[in-house]
């Protein structure tokens, strides 16, 4: 290839970068940064620093399957697509769901970059929504959603429900890392162990957290596996922090009212939650 060809295909990339570029502001702002096509990134500059979320992929990927084939997956709060991406190069048929019809151009845009408009299902709906579904999924994806919600422990039931393989869970959580040993049965007039670090609690967000009106809750670690574990689930893993692993336990309690928590889900059409 002699120099003016050479000058002339940089030249034409170049410039398909920069047409890049343009729809990429045009639908902005962004949330996940996507690495496009001519390494175009949608948030290179990302508050929370680093390349988010990738650096979390990164942690989680080795803890899933390489090729997940065959396997149905639901991503709940898909935002822009990031992780359904990630699942569907993989193989997976990916159902994603948010509430963001933003977010929802910017991920059913980004799936055609990519390729990947038949391996990603996108609909606006949310969590509770899933109430109206009888469909099960291989693999559950909720990350960054459920401190998000009003309600969030009867979207993680409803979630758990329809995890036939494995839960992949994430959520903003308390320092620390402390377990009370015995949460058992206690005598009304015993409340002490309530205010143990290691009792499984949740702090109430009545205004904002990090300027954000729908964070609601953050919990400790001890209530996050407590409320797996009271959801059917058990954890099999933590592959970082505040993020959790998770399989349906056959041999869990599942005594709680079904129809009940169908009926109070199909309610809890918040305009706040995700």
């Amino acid at each position: 290839m002699n120099a003016t060809v050479q000058d002339s295909a940089a030249e034409t990339s170049q410039s398909e970068r920069e047409a890049l570029q343009r729809e990429v502001d045009a639908l902005g702002p962004w949330f996940h940064n996507l690495h496009l096509p001519g390494d175009v990134q949608t948030a290179p500059n990302h508050f929370i620093g680093g390349d988010f979320p990738r650096f979390k992929w990164l942690q989680i990927a080795g803890h899933i399957p390489e090729d997940l084939t065959g396997w149905r997956v639901l991503d709940v709060g898909c935002n822009a697509g990031f992780y359904s991406f990630e699942l569907a190069k993989r193989g997976a048929k990916v159902t994603a769901i948010d509430v963001d019809e933003r977010y929802l151009k910017q991920a059913r845009w980004a799936a055609e970059k990519f390729g990947l408009q038949d391996s990603v299902d996108f609909h606006q709906m949310g969590v509770y929504d899933v109430a109206r579904w009888e469909e099960s999924f291989d693999l559950v994806w909720f990350m960054g959603v459920f401190y998000h919600l009003r309600y969030p422990l009867l979207a993680l039931d409803l979630l758990a429900q329809r995890t036939r393989r494995i839960m992949m869970f994430q959520t903003l959580t308390m320092p620390g890392n402390t377990v009370y040993e015995d949460t058992r049965d206690r005598p009304i007039t015993e409340r002490e162990p309530f205010l143990d670090p290691g009792w499984p609690k949740m702090a109430f967000i009545e205004h904002r957290f990090a300027d954000d009106p729908t964070n609601w809750w953050v919990a400790n670690h001890a209530a996050c596996e407590a409320m797996l574990r009271s959801s059917g689930l058990r954890v099999v893993g933590r592959p970082a922090d505040e993020i959790y692993l998770c399989e349906p336990d056959p041999n869990a309690s599942k005594d709680w009212n079904t129809d009940g928590m169908v009926k109070a889900a199909l309610s809890a059409r918040v305009a706040v939650d995700r």
